[in-house]
């Protein structure tokens, strides 16, 4: 079963986690941060050049989206990672088939929840996942747990919008 967003549950299928290994002609990387806080920071710079290297951002308007989308979404999971894991994480990104996927797995077992966004000063993380992602979901890892969203990479018509 897929999540879509907009149902305000993310995936509980462990098969939608990360992929075993990035499509032939894909984009990926992965690497571990330290639970520190400067880690969201590298984190974020670390996103923006792999889409550069790629040409996902372009200096185009939907590029320059792109990119500010997936680091501030990458920024709410990497935060969620340090303060409820407080554990090293590791950050995958994989580009294939107009498809932008990341993913931050920490050594937390806590499923992210999804929060009334006025309801206190914390917890808009996943709402702001919610609304601005194509899907997301949360899978079981081992001893801890993936949480990832996905973002379109083009500008056509649909891609990168959320599916209903």
């Amino acid at each position: 079963m897929l999540h879509l967003s907009g149902t305000g549950r993310p995936d509980p299928e462990p098969r939608y986690g990360a992929y075993p290994q990035p499509p032939i002609g894909a984009g990926h990387l992965s690497i571990e941060l330290p639970p520190r806080p400067s880690a969201v920071r590298e984190a974020r710079a670390e996103v923006r050049r792999q889409l550069e290297r790629w040409g996902l951002a372009d200096g185009d308007d939907h590029g320059t989206e792109l990119v500010e989308t997936a680091e501030l979404l990458v920024s709410e999971l990497a935060t969620n990672a340090l303060l409820h894991a407080a554990s090293r994480f590791r950050l995958t990104l994989t580009a294939a088939h107009g498809v932008l996927r990341c993913e931050v797995a920490d050594g937390g077992r806590r499923v992210p929840q999804l929060l009334d966004p006025g309801a206190s000063e914390s917890g808009r993380g996943m709402f702001l996942v919610e609304a601005l992602a194509r899907r997301w979901g949360c899978h079981q890892d081992g001893p801890g747990k993936t949480v990832w969203f996905e973002l379109g990479t083009c500008a056509c018509d649909g891609c990168g919008r959320r599916q209903p």
